[in-house]
């Protein structure tokens, strides 16, 4: 496959309307609408609601560019940290932007407090990880997060990258989280939604799916900065390990037994 595709999809004057922001848009969209649905069918109210697409969308743009900023180019960020705010350049980690949804998710709960935190994260499970997989086919339209070059039948070459054939990583992940935000609506609707399953499991399962997933598919991949080379595991497979970890923690269900814990896992009121 030749893959060339201008990552701009339509110029209006100074105003570009790249690929990229619009699969993120309708990601957080269809992901909003989906969670709306299930909060109504609970007795939340409009305004509840509302207000949670603004912390998700901030917590992942700002969770994704520090991530970056501080674990891929700290030296240049901590020596230029106006640049920090520059993210129309690039350089978003989604480990990050995962992170930052999480912090998000205990912002908004401080200011709405009738929900749990593992309540309201499992009901954005699924939703999530489809976002996930909208913002790897943005990269896919911008020629970025590339894989290794490769003569397997499948191969891409990207043409405004280099002149050799990859593998076409972005759509692999972007299928793997697709797949992912579709196990994970099964599991909430036959468990999660059902209360057969302890507060945390939910997030747990799609931690270890995810990341698991994640720390697979750098393999594939090229170096994203030049510290990686040499290594024998990338920067991206260092940070899934802790995310591993913990959902496994919360699959056991040990976070019941811990004191930090019990105000995550309160009931609705």
């Amino acid at each position: 496959m030749i893959w060339d595709i201008d990552p701009v999809l339509l110029k209006l004057g100074p105003i570009e309307i790249r690929y990229y922001g619009l699969f993120f848009a309708l990601g957080f969209l269809v992901a909003f609408t989906y969670t709306k649905k299930i909060f109504l069918a609970h007795g939340f109210k409009a305004k509840e609601v509302d207000s949670i697409l603004n912390y998700m969308i901030a917590g992942t743009v700002i969770g994704a560019r520090l991530g970056h900023c501080l674990f891929y180019q700290p030296d240049y960020y901590l020596a230029n940290p106006l640049a920090i705010l520059k993210v129309w350049e690039g350089g978003l980690a989604s480990h990050g932007g995962f992170a930052g949804v999480l912090i998000a998710t205990f912002l908004y709960l401080k200011k709405w407090k009738r929900m749990s935190f593992f309540w309201l994260i499992e009901v954005m499970m699924a939703p999530i990880m489809f976002v996930a997989g909208m913002i790897r086919l943005g990269n896919l339209m911008n020629s970025e997060i590339l894989g290794r070059i490769t003569d397997i039948p499948w191969a891409f070459k990207f043409v405004r990258y280099d002149s050799f054939y990859r593998h076409p990583t972005p759509i692999y992940e972007s299928l793997g989280y697709f797949s992912i935000s579709l196990i994970m609506f099964i599991l909430y609707k036959k468990y999660i939604e059902q209360g057969k399953w302890p507060s945390g499991r939910g997030l747990g399962v799609v931690f270890v799916l995810s990341f698991s997933f994640r720390f697979f598919i750098e393999f594939f991949k090229i170096e994203q900065v030049a510290f990686e080379r040499g290594m024998s595991i990338n920067m991206g497979q260092y940070l899934s390990i802790p995310f591993i970890i913990l959902g496994l923690y919360f699959i056991s269900g040990h976070q019941n037994k811990v004191r930090f814990f019990n105000f995550l896992t309160k009931p609705l009121k």
